[in-house]
């Protein structure tokens, strides 16, 4: 077992899989899920967030990237999970956990920045790779109006982090706010009420920005060393 698989309860299990190709982050219950993912995205119940390595020759078109992670997140036994794709290494997730009294918030994210944008950029392909993908777990079951603002949160506290970085827009030279491919993902345990809130006043907050804003700022770290002369 990595460094990275050793943290387990309350936020859930991180499973590699078959090689570089797949990163799993999986649960014994199915938690409450939130996100714009390629395969899963919007509401859902699921039971695991998963990532699925790819290089530039597996979607070329008329490859439809839904209908290709979806066929193979079935052929690897995740069809009832949440379905990320990047072209990032899967070994350089960056694994954050934050803590407060009885609550936390766990982060894992790929930070690619190949595809920097600005939002407000005018539209189009920057013809470059590169996204950000992360989930952020809390430890308590959040009403439906705390969900969609710990997501808000977690956009935010990416975009902190993008913006510290320093890396500027393929397009438009602007401070970039994140890739044009980014995906963020929120999850809870179900209940039937969860907390009502889960803006910057609250702990839950908090720890969603903190946790976030951490795990993608290392990450953009390590991606711009990389990429040092």
């Amino acid at each position: 077992m990595t460094a990275l698989a050793a943290i387990a309860a309350p936020h859930g299990v991180l499973s590699p899989n078959a090689g570089e190709r797949w990163l799993a982050l999986e649960w014994t219950e199915p938690q409450a899920v939130l996100s714009w993912a390629v395969v899963g995205g919007g509401r859902a119940r699921a039971r695991c967030v998963v990532w699925r390595r790819v290089d530039e020759r597996e979607l070329v078109p008329p490859v439809d990237a839904r209908s290709f992670l979806r066929a193979e997140m079935k052929s690897a036994g995740y069809s009832d999970g949440v379905g990320l794709l990047t072209a990032c290494r899967l070994d350089a997730a960056v694994d954050v956990t934050r803590s407060f009294g009885e609550l936390s918030a766990r982060c894992l994210a790929t930070v690619g920045l190949g595809n920097a944008l600005a939002a407000g950029d005018p539209p189009g392909v920057s013809g470059h790779i590169g996204t950000i993908n992360l989930i952020c777990h809390v430890s308590t079951a959040l009403s439906e109006g705390a969900l969609i603002e710990a997501l808000a949160i977690a956009a935010e506290a990416r975009t902190a982090a993008v913006l510290a970085s320093g890396v500027r827009s393929r397009m438009s030279e602007a401070p970039a706010t994140g890739t044009g491919t980014d995906c963020i993902v929120v999850a809870a345990p179900e209940a039937r009420r969860g907390a009502a809130y889960a803006g910057k006043h609250t702990v839950i907050g908090h720890l969603v920005g903190a946790a976030v804003r951490e795990a993608v700022a290392r990450g953009a770290a390590a991606w711009l060393a990389e990429r040092r002369p």
